[in-house]
């Protein structure tokens, strides 16, 4: 695992169930890690990319979900089939670890997309979740009152100034990694 890619994954969708809502856009930032003597791996940015995914059932939605997402039609004009989207993004993760902030969600989602379009997963089957290693790192702070995306930004001093757009919180998760990696005082 040491010598894999990570892959920092964000997906934004239509609800919270990965059987009833679709998967909309995918955000990943593809970073190689760098041994450091005693200090954990640098990290270093190789790629990034996002691709928004056409929805087919906007019926089935939670407003609340397309809310929160900004979701307005218009700015899915360019979106591609799930299946097309699958194909993309599983060669340009191949081999890497899946990283996410709340990694259950975003990976439910990936993994059921890759089982409806048949679409093979190539990436390597560790994940890692950065509210996971936040909790853990970051329990005993009494400053540090959630785990959320938003919080860990405020309190590392990340910015992320499209909240809720794949990409932009697949880079804000990408930073606060590297923050809860680096920071030998947590």
């Amino acid at each position: 695992m040491k010598t894999h890619n990570l892959a920092f994954i964000d997906v934004e969708t239509t609800g919270l169930d990965p059987d009833r809502h679709e998967l909309i856009e995918i955000g990943c930032v593809l970073a190689r890690q760098i041994a450091q003597e005693g200090k954990g791996p640098a990290l270093l940015m190789l790629d990034e990319f996002e691709c928004k995914i056409m929805p087919e059932h906007l019926e089935t939605a939670d407003p609340e979900s397309l809310a929160i997402i900004g979701f307005k039609k218009e700015n899915w004009a360019d979106a591609i089939p799930l299946a097309e989207a699958m194909e993309k993004f599983s060669e340009r993760v191949r081999g890497a670890s899946f990283v996410a902030h709340n990694a259950f969600f975003d990976y439910a989602f990936i993994e059921h997309a890759f089982k409806k379009t048949g679409v093979k997963n190539f990436m390597h089957y560790h994940r890692l979740d950065t509210v996971s290693i936040a909790f853990a790192k970051l329990y005993d702070k009494t400053e540090v009152e959630k785990f959320s995306l938003r919080f860990l930004c405020e309190y590392f001093g990340v910015e992320n100034k499209n909240a809720h757009t794949a990409l932009s919180d697949a880079r804000a998760t990408f930073e606060v990694y590297k923050r809860l990696m680096t920071d030998n005082d947590n």
